[in-house]
């Protein structure tokens, strides 16, 4: 019987170890065939799929049919009638002329064409291609800013990928740290407390590990979100390489030329002149010019039918008075015209101080990424050192602790300043507005 249910017990310990052994394979499989991704792939993939693009891309399609409704103004209208009545009874005059018919039928066609003698038309027109024209660089800059916060997000992800290895790491130095204050506290070199230090640190330690996996799953789930990614996937590293910084006034130029919001407004500035032009046409009178062929038939038919006739006409139409409304039109175009050049000059000054902020910024992290490397290099030297002795006896729990946050400390500074000079290069590229236009060289 013994036998047995040892024979059992060792059943029941060999399946739990296979289908440990299974979901392993499992979740190692994953991890291997989990998709990778570079952050000029996000960018591609970013632009296919974000929708915030798309609704961008469908307001620069409605703007293109603006145009098209436009283009209609200056085309002449095309109709055709008809039609059919059924009187009561049939009526005649006198001398027996057929006043009313039984019934009667008529059709005909019709083409028309009414245009201002200002050119309204041709000026409406002209705004609708311009309107197309800045619907591109409204676009462009959502594409842009949508890249940028792809970047952001990048980074952020690979920030907590780090943050999850300091943690690691810092994990095994204490537990290792613990280890050793546990075997010197048995040969009484020693008090308790500093093996209670080291497990409270390592404790500590250990919620930290988890705050920054929770961190970096959070972090996974937005990008994936941004981005448009399904399922579960990994991202390779891209370091941007450091490149010549121009000076900032060349740097300022370069944003005033290439800068798809400066376009945007120059062109509202210019729709704005013609929409005051446009108004202005108000005052000028309408020709319309209309075409028709007309064709009647009747039963019984009356004598003086006109069964076909072919005419043509003109007319014009001058509005004197309209109780002020044109002048108010008038007025109310200029002030947006005078709008549109403010808003003009205020962007002007207000790129410029963003190209200065991120020259400035780049410049600030490119030295304090030389500082921080440089004191993660004494963090470590330091912590070996402390280390070496606290094994010797020559330190003791305290100073081992500051050592190894020192180190901590350390090395998450220099991540956020590594990731943060990357990000700086992108958010000068994107102050310049040239972000995209160097990812669509590089795709």
């Amino acid at each position: 019987m013994k036998v047995k249910q040892n024979c059992n017990m060792s059943f029941k310990v060999m399946t739990c170890t296979i289908f440990a052994f299974i979901f392993s394979a499992i979740v190692a499989t994953e991890n291997i065939f989990a998709e990778e991704y570079s952050l000029e792939d996000l960018y591609k993939i970013a632009l296919e799929r974000s929708e915030r693009i798309k609704i961008s891309e469908e307001d620069l399609f409605i703007a293109e049919r603006q145009k098209d409704k436009a283009m209609s103004a200056l085309l002449p209208k095309l109709s055709a009638y008809g039609g059919y009545t059924r009187y009561s009874e049939v009526k005649t005059s006198g001398s027996g002329w057929v006043t009313q018919p039984d019934w009667s039928t008529s059709w005909g066609l019709r083409l028309d064409q009414s245009l201002s003698l200002s050119g309204r038309e041709i000026t409406a027109f002209q705004i609708s291609k311009k309107g197309i024209e800045g619907r591109r660089y409204n676009l462009y800059v959502v594409k842009e800013e949508y890249l940028f916060n792809v970047s952001v997000s990048y980074y952020d992800v690979l920030r907590a990928r780090k943050a999850v290895e300091i943690a690691r790491a810092n994990v095994d130095r204490l537990k290792k740290h613990r280890d050793a204050a546990e075997t010197r506290l048995r040969i009484g070199e020693v008090t308790k407390t500093a093996l209670l230090r080291a497990e409270a640190e390592l404790s500590g330690a250990q919620s930290e590990m988890v705050k920054a996996e929770n961190n970096l799953n959070l972090a996974k789930a937005i990008l994936a979100r941004i981005v448009g990614i399904n399922g579960e996937y990994a991202l390779r590293e891209t370091i941007l390489e450091k490149t010549e910084t121009l000076q900032l006034s060349s740097l300022k130029e370069e944003a005033f030329t290439e800068r798809a919001e400066i376009k945007s407004s120059n062109v509202n500035r210019k729709i704005a002149e013609e929409q005051v032009k446009y108004t202005k046409g108000a005052y000028w009178p309408t020709l319309s010019v209309e075409g028709v062929y007309s064709r009647k038939d009747e039963d019984p038919t009356s004598p003086f039918l006109n069964k076909e006739s072919i005419y043509g006409g003109l007319k014009l139409n001058f509005p004197f008075f309209e109780g002020g409304l044109r002048r108010a039109e008038v007025n109310e175009a200029k002030a947006k015209q005078r709008q549109s050049e403010l808003i003009y000059e205020d962007l002007k000054k207000a790129i410029s101080i963003d190209v200065e902020n991120a020259y400035l910024d780049l410049k600030t992290q490119a030295g304090i990424l030389k500082s921080l490397e440089d004191q993660l290099v004494f963090a470590r030297d330091n912590y070996n050192a402390v280390s070496k002795q606290f094994e010797y006896g020559l330190a003791n729990s305290i100073d081992m602790m500051d050592a190894n946050t020192l180190l901590v400390t350390s090395e998450r500074q220099l991540t956020d300043a590594k990731y943060n000079y990357q990000l700086s290069i992108l958010r000068l590229k994107k102050a310049t507005g040239t972000l995209l236009k160097a990812v669509s060289t590089k795709q």
